[in-house]
């Protein structure tokens, strides 16, 4: 199949050119929704972040317009410098989510009451991706039934302590810890981190799970269906539907996973629709249906009316 974006190797990095339904300004002003946010920086429209290669941090700055995306490499290479860039290309692909063709989303929201004035508002914007699994995980795990902003402490906290860390200009840029850091630590080892004990517990046995070749990215995508995939892993203990839904959505890529016990999502439907009371499960079902093959954009869109 013809892909839908286009890279482009010059002397300090890269050009990659997005479909014509991408918005740069869209998805870095996503980016730009938490002064919390510890694993990018962003001053204007430019994006730094230390990304992981060979288990080492490499520095990108990502800057751009419109459907241009300009990736210069901070990091001084050596050798296989076209390897390392061609990585780099593919880490920014998948986080800005640049191989979905998302003209069939539009359509759809354009016929549907609940998404057609997100999807207007914020037309281009991607589903922001998460590329690792295990931060996917222990994002998810991390932010179950608490408020956004502790959650974003509460990774700071974990980040800055186990993540590894690119010192460019004076400034440290973390990067979200191993797996196999975290597969090596106890439970009284996180002490101060303000992580309940059972927290604590999911992160080290999912680190674990990754570490130890259990559980991977690539058998999650071959499981065959997200609803397989989604069965995976709320086997993990401390992965509910919730969580699983929230990794098949920001890691996986699946477009019909659906949180569909989301508050946010509840929340945003209830503005929309102007009701009273955030709506029932049963509601959300029957709207969802217009949603179909699609429900992970749908439930990214109305989230992003709230933050």
């Amino acid at each position: 199949m013809k892909r839908a974006w286009s890279i482009k190797e010059v002397e300090d990095g890269l050009q990659l050119q997005g479909p014509p339904d991408f918005s740069y300004s869209q998805n870095v002003n996503y980016l730009s929704r938490s002064a919390l946010e510890c694993l990018y920086e962003i001053e204007g429209e430019r994006v730094i972040r230390a990304i992981r290669l060979a288990n080492k941090p490499v520095l990108i700055e990502i800057s751009g317009k419109e459907r241009l995306l300009n990736v210069k490499l901070l990091t001084s290479v050596a050798a296989g410098r076209s390897d390392v860039l061609a990585e780099i290309a593919a880490y920014v692909g998948e986080w800005f989510d640049l191989e979905r063709d998302m003209r069939p989303f539009y359509e759809l929201a354009a016929r549907d009451p609940v998404l057609q004035g997100a999807a207007k508002a914020y037309a281009g914007l991607r589903v922001m991706g998460i590329p690792e699994l295990f931060e996917a995980l222990a994002w998810g795990i991390i932010g179950q039934q608490i408020n956004l902003p502790f959650a974003y402490r509460l990774k700071r906290r974990l980040v800055e302590r186990y993540g590894d860390a690119a010192v460019h200009g004076g400034r440290t840029y973390y990067m979200f810890p191993a797996a196999e850091k975290v597969a090596d630590l106890t439970v009284g080892a996180m002490d101060g981190l303000q992580l309940t004990v059972k927290k604590r517990e999911y992160l080290i046995d999912t680190a674990q799970l990754i570490a130890g070749g259990k559980l991977t990215k690539s058998a999650l995508l071959e499981a065959g269906s997200m609803r397989q995939a989604e069965r995976m892993l709320t086997e993990i203990r401390g992965i509910g539907p919730w969580t699983a839904n929230y990794v098949l959505m920001r890691c996986l890529r699946f477009a019909d996973a659906f949180p569909i016990d989301d508050v946010g999502l509840q929340l945003a439907v209830k503005s929309v629709l102007g009701l009273d009371r955030k709506p029932f499960k049963s509601e959300l079902v029957d709207l969802s249906a217009h949603w179909r093959g699609w429900e992970a954009y749908a439930v990214f869109y109305l989230w992003r009316l709230l933050y």
